[in-house]
């Protein structure tokens, strides 16, 4: 022995999306319905037999009553995406309730026929991976970080072979894991109203060079006073490069 540690392995990155035609989830047309409902994952586990994770939802105080009355429903699955639904034992804790977002705590039994994204993925790749996910729109999106001489060929075989009706999935990119920034979230707590106009922003062009849009466009757009949507914009865009700061300097 030389005593020098082994080079670390190479890791990439695997995103893909699952797409949902209306009235083939019902939790996915509550994101359909609600456009200011999101719903991200800070820290997603698996192993042979279970599932757990926890979930940061957003949205307004209406959105999140419709999330909570199907997401926190026992006698349904918001994990299946090969079956309709199954028979698995599931529990939900919602760990910090506001009247913009929730925190919550899920674990979920993986059965037969009836398994998690995560729990496809360790079929294929034993250990080393890490997984992220959101939701929003009809599109639930997820990113792999795994090393690199794992099958990730096969594991979209998988999923695409066992997708039910009205479900679809595509590939976004498999690249290098070097741009991973999982500790680097802004958690910034915007309310609704921030967020609709940082998405109408991007959405619509306004950080491009040279901008599409003005802030009067955006007004415009979201029938809003000027004033209010520069006043949004400039206190959203205050917090994000403040916390920004705070994290990476």
């Amino acid at each position: 022995m030389n005593g020098k540690p082994e080079p670390a392995q190479e890791t990439r990155e695997f995103e893909f999306v699952l797409q949902f035609e209306s009235g083939a989830d019902e939790l996915m047309d509550v994101f359909r319905q609600y456009e200011s409902l999101s719903l991200w994952s800070s820290a997603i586990f698996v192993n042979d037999s279970y599932m757990w994770r926890l979930d940061y939802a957003k949205g307004t105080s209406e959105a999140l009553d419709a999330f909570d009355e199907v997401f926190l429903d026992k006698t349904r699955c918001n994990e299946c995406f090969d079956v309709v639904d199954c028979d698995t034992d599931r529990s939900y804790r919602v760990l910090d309730r506001q009247e913009t977002s929730r925190t919550i705590y899920t674990l979920r039994r993986e059965i037969n026929s009836c398994h998690s994204l995560p729990h496809i993925v360790l079929d294929h790749i034993q250990t080393g991976t890490i997984f992220e996910s959101r939701r929003v729109g009809d599109e639930y999106r997820w990113r792999i970080l795994f090393p690199s001489d794992s099958p990730i060929g096969d594991i979209y075989d998988t999923m695409e072979a066992q997708i039910r009706d009205g479900v679809s999935v595509s590939v976004s990119h498999i690249t290098t894991g070097s741009d991973w920034k999982a500790t680097e979230r802004l958690a910034t707590d915007f309310s609704p109203e921030h967020w609709e106009v940082l998405k109408a922003a991007v959405k619509h062009g306004y950080y491009e060079r040279p901008r599409e849009v003005s802030v009067s466009d955006l007004a415009s757009i979201l029938d809003e006073p000027r004033s209010t949507v520069q006043y949004r914009l400039r206190t959203a865009e205050d917090r994000i490069v403040s916390e920004f700061v705070k994290q990476t300097l």
